[in-house]
């Protein structure tokens, strides 16, 4: 190595030589370790090689050595440096094995509520007829309407952007979902009867706002996340009712809640007419699903 080489950076070093997915995924990796743990931001600098390269986690791995270019690659890293939340740049985020579109405005899909997902799957008759209330991007209505082909699925938002976004994801995974604006916190009962409601809405208090990141709290939508810390059931209140009114005999009511509130969501649900509420716990054991039957 020369003596010019010697005093280059490590990723001038990487552009001076040969630049590989090693090099550019612990480049991204080390420039946002100020703001996400070492796992994380491994995560994400994969998520982003993937992304523009087109390839899947097992290309990556057996592709380490293969040189690498991804064009506005600096820019991709100073928009992680800000906060700005890597499905929004990307456009897109990974539900229940499948991808969705996401921008500004509409709450990016996580891992638990893939958990509220495959929990209905298992138990809904694979030609229910299912309604998903504050639908955002579309993750859940759409993953359901994946996983169960025979069954009639209908999803509601409040937010013309909103939908869409899912109307757009309906169409790119090739599934057949009826969107249609409306509030959660309204009467619902117009929709008709259905065999199974289910419901990922908004439950963080907002006095939780300060002990959250910055990537959550500056750029994802407050409506689709947060509640009054003086009623934080409001959305699970008016489901529930809305529930008792439009659930079939056998029917089912699912929720993902906030890890506090399971016997308090239950309470709701109770007060509404339904006989049985279980709380599931998530893969790191927290109160995450909720699910009644009348």
């Amino acid at each position: 190595m020369s003596w010019r080489q010697l005093l280059l950076s490590p990723w001038q070093s990487y552009r001076f030589n040969k630049m590989t997915i090693r090099n550019t995924i612990h480049h991204i990796q080390s420039s946002i370790n100020a703001l996400y743990d070492e796992r994380e931001a491994t995560s994400i600098a994969r998520m982003v090689v993937q992304h523009h390269l087109g390839i899947d986690l097992s290309q990556l791995v057996v592709r380490y050595d293969e040189e690498c270019c991804i064009e506005g690659l600096e820019q991709i890293i100073s928009d992680l440096q800000q906060g700005r939340p890597v499905q929004y740049i990307l456009g897109e985020a990974e539900f229940c094995e499948l991808r969705l579109g996401v921008g500004e405005g509409v709450l990016i899909p996580r891992p638990e509520t893939e958990e509220l997902v495959y929990n209905v799957v298992q138990h809904a008759k694979p030609n229910s007829r299912i309604l998903d209330v504050g639908t955002g991007s579309g993750a859940i209505a759409i993953a359901l309407a994946y996983n169960l082909p025979e069954a009639e699925v209908v999803a509601v938002d409040i937010s013309p952007r909103a939908l869409a976004i899912a109307k757009r994801n309906a169409e790119s995974v090739g599934v057949n979902v009826n969107f249609v604006e409306a509030d959660a916190l309204g009467d619902l009962t117009s929709l008709g009867e259905f065999d199974v409601i289910v419901s990922n809405p908004p439950y963080i208090p907002q006095s939780d706002i300060s002990e959250m990141r910055a990537n959550v709290v500056d750029y994802e939508p407050h409506n689709a996340l947060f509640v009054p810390d003086d009623d934080a059931l409001c959305f699970y209140r008016s489901i529930a009712e809305n529930a008792s009114k439009m659930l079939s005999d056998e029917g089912s009511l699912w929720f993902e809640i906030y890890e506090a509130y399971g016997a308090e969501v239950c309470a709701e649900i109770r007060r509404c007419g339904f006989t049985r509420c279980e709380v599931l716990k998530d893969a790191n054991e927290k109160d995450r699903v909720v699910w009644a039957t009348r």
